[in-house]
């Protein structure tokens, strides 16, 4: 088999220093899929312009939790109660939403996010989950198998693993707890019929290192070692503005996200180590 690595743009419509970003980074030819956060302020924006480039992989980016809290704050597009914290802001991490949401509250959400981007003459590539909020991993176990079929519903690819890979195991998971979330997720994901990539290579294991040529050699020699099949990885590229900095404090690492991705040399070691670059439209061609 061969090795296909598809490398998504996490966060689009987050802000207009994302936006930039992503947008040059499709523009350039050095991006090949991102998804868009709905409930954020950039997102009309970042609507817009995956509504007039269909060429690109552009998805939805489901956002259940927001991690700033009252630095950089949204809510719900449907404004479930149980979605929000009691100042009306999302919930800051994956386990307090799942602790307090209701599935159809979730679910409805989800649905509405999707639906704003389709509404403006958006058709979704695929859809992921950001911080991993849908996957069901701190107790609501039925909230994966209902997005999943809400994905086949609708058509759309989701950003799931669906084999284990023992070193994307998170260190505070038990290895057994691990695999058997990727057979759930692969068995729900053909009784919907929403294809999914084989592997998520989680890059928060990639070092940032001290400088921008040790977090490149870091995050070149990371991913040129995926496993035969279809991988996922996701960065989150954005312009080093004050707008940026003002929002979070891993704002340089989001800067050279985005320059690692329009690196030559990056491109250039995916080539000569037999790593080829796909597109989540690739992927549903390559499921059927």
């Amino acid at each position: 088999m061969k090795r296909y690595l598809i490398i998504n743009a996490d966060d689009f419509g987050l802000c207009h220093s994302a936006n930039e970003a992503v947008m040059e980074l499709f523009e350039g030819g050095w991006l090949k899929s991102s998804t868009i956060m709905t409930p954020c302020p950039g997102a009309e924006e970042a609507v817009a312009f995956a509504a007039a480039h269909p060429e690109y992989a552009i998805g939805v980016h489901l956002t259940h939790t927001n991690e700033w809290k009252e630095k950089f704050p949204w809510g719900s597009l449907t404004g479930g109660a149980s979605l929000h914290t009691p100042e009306g802001r999302m919930w800051p991490e994956s386990e307090d939403f799942e602790a307090n949401c209701d599935y159809d509250e979730a679910v409805a959400e989800a649905k509405a996010q999707i639906e704003f981007c389709e509404k403006r003459g958006m058709k979704p590539s695929h859809v992921d989950s950001h911080m991993g909020a849908l996957y069901g991993l701190n107790g609501k176990l039925l909230m994966l198998p209902k997005i999943l079929a809400l994905c086949g519903k609708k058509g759309y690819p989701f950003r799931m693993f669906s084999k284990p890979l023992a070193s994307q195991c998170p260190d505070e998971a038990p290895q057994w707890l691990f695999t058997a979330a990727c057979r759930f997720s692969g068995f729900f994901g053909k009784i919907y019929h929403v294809p999914m990539p084989d592997y998520l290579i989680f890059p928060e294991k990639i070092e940032t290192g001290e400088t921008y040529e040790q977090f490149k050699y870091n995050f070149i020699e990371y991913l040129i070692r995926v496993p035969e099949g279809i991988s996922e990885t996701y960065v989150h590229p954005a312009l080093p503005t004050d707008e940026m900095q003002a929002i979070t404090g891993t704002w340089q690492r989001r800067y050279w996200e985005y320059l690692v991705m329009k690196d030559p040399e990056t491109h250039a070691a995916f080539r000569t180590h037999g790593v080829q670059l796909i597109s989540y439209r690739d992927l549903a061609a390559m499921r059927k």
